[in-house]
């Protein structure tokens, strides 16, 4: 990554180089890229390729002022924190669904990040809701957060004996997902790309989001014609965008994307 690229990213961010490595600046990192950068799918819908390249990845974030989701985003993120002197390693998760079963191998990616102080951090821009803040990676406890109380935990081996020394990851006691713990290259995660971008199966398919933490802590989601609005102290607003103008406008003007046509789902209908 260029020097060049570096200020290109955190201009994007809105936020000026750290002098050092340390834990504290990237809590900053962490939360402006969940301000700023969006967690969207548009590209699933639009036909457009995506391609785990990091030159790719960040044209997008810097270029494009486009956003993605958890390859794309934490892909991204990782070059940054890399280039900025932190430790950085991918982590390849299963993603838990509503009846507690986990999804497919390379579902998730997720960020080890040790900093110029010592310590070791489960950072996370890529997941949709989820903690503002990195977490303590080594930490066993609870650990509060802007978006609730999270928990890294020993997950133990499934019932076919695989996954020991395993970590799962919870929101509010609930599992979201489970993490192995040896270190993988962007690369290992492109089959996992390619089953969310065009499988029927995938939920990435099945519908269009596009969602980024507010400066209140709260958070704006547009989900196809239908905008979300949480606030900070948890008040809750949704109301259906009746007009392409009106979908058009969110998307300039709260998540900074220029559109020239609203996109639409390609692949409504699950096939089981």
């Amino acid at each position: 990554m260029t020097s060049a690229q570096v200020d290109a990213y955190l201009r994007r961010l809105g936020i000026t180089r750290p002098q050092k490595p340390t834990s504290e600046a990237l809590r900053e990192l962490h939360l402006r890229h969940l301000r700023t950068v969006p967690f969207e799918n548009l590209s699933v819908h639009l036909g457009e390729e995506i391609v785990l390249d990091e030159t790719r990845l960040l044209d997008k974030v810097t270029e494009a002022r486009r956003g993605g989701f958890c390859y794309e985003l934490n892909g991204a993120f990782g070059t940054l924190l890399a280039a900025l002197g932190y430790e950085v390693e991918l982590l390849a998760g299963r993603v838990y669904n509503e009846e507690g079963r986990l999804g497919i191998p390379y579902d998730h990616l997720a960020l080890r990040v040790r900093t110029a102080d010592g310590d070791t951090w489960l950072a996370d821009v890529g997941f949709g809701a989820h903690s503002h803040c990195p977490l303590a990676y080594a930490e066993r406890g609870e650990q509060d957060d802007p978006a609730g109380r999270f928990q890294v935990v020993e997950a133990g081996p499934d019932p076919a004996g695989q996954g020991a020394g395993d970590l799962d990851v919870l929101q509010g006691g609930k599992p979201q997902y489970r993490l192995e713990t040896r270190a993988r290259a962007l690369g290992d995660f492109a089959a996992g790309a390619w089953w969310h971008s065009t499988s029927p199966l995938s939920h990435f398919t099945q519908s269009l989001v596009c969602s980024r933490v507010t400066e209140d802590g709260g958070r704006i989601t547009l989900s196809g014609r239908k905008l979300k609005t949480t606030t900070g102290d948890g008040a809750k607003e949704t109301r259906e965008l009746e007009t392409d103008e009106e979908v058009l406008k969110v998307y300039r003007e709260c998540f900074g994307i220029e559109l020239s046509s609203v996109p639409t789902v390609r692949n409504p209908d699950r096939k089981g």
